[in-house]
């Protein structure tokens, strides 16, 4: 028996109160299990926005809980099927300085990152993608990647799945997890 002083040495028993943090087996938590509640409220919020609204967003697209859509003039928000759109975003279909009232088009298979802001007027063409931040200003063409303030064109012909997902997408994620990086 030791006593608190003494360090434990390689033969002895470590209680979980006595093993360090990182030695301890963890817990998985994940709110995966509450993916059912979050589609739920993405499903109602979709209803909401084309039915009390009218904007013209596909059944197909999704977006975060936190997308903010332009209600000043929703009939010029137009979001096409499997596109996704991320956390704080704002949709912008008018512009009360110059007394403009357009419509601002997404394509289909489109991923626009998180908190970008899409000016008013501006179609993003299918399957392109705006990363995180940006700030368009401009129409992007199908099948391009823009990013940055005001957004450019950083590639051009990608190709993409639903929700703007890279078709290598899910092989790269079964490598990584094969090589234990989800552990």
């Amino acid at each position: 028996m030791t006593n608190a002083s003494t360090p434990l040495g390689p033969t002895e028993l470590q209680t979980p109160e006595a093993a360090p943090r990182s030695a301890r087996p963890s817990k998985q938590r994940s709110l995966n299990k509450l993916q059912w509640l979050r589609k739920a409220i993405v499903r109602t919020k979709w209803w909401y926005f084309t039915r009390v609204w009218g904007m013209d967003i596909d059944p197909t697209a999704t977006f975060s809980l936190s997308v903010r859509f332009d209600k000043t003039y929703p009939a010029g928000v137009h979001v096409g099927p499997w596109t996704y759109i991320a956390f704080e975003t704002s949709i912008l279909a008018h512009d009360m300085t110059r007394g403009l009232y357009l419509h601002t088009r997404i394509g289909k298979d489109c991923f626009i990152g998180a908190r970008s802001v899409i000016l008013p007027g501006i179609t993003i063409g299918d399957e392109s993608i705006v990363g995180a931040g940006s700030i368009v200003t401009k129409d992007v063409p199908p099948r391009c990647i823009v990013a940055g303030n005001p957004a450019q064109i950083v590639r051009r012909d990608i190709q993409v799945g639903h929700y703007g997902q890279f078709l290598t997408a899910e092989g790269t994620k079964a490598r990584l997890a094969a090589a234990g990086a989800f552990d």
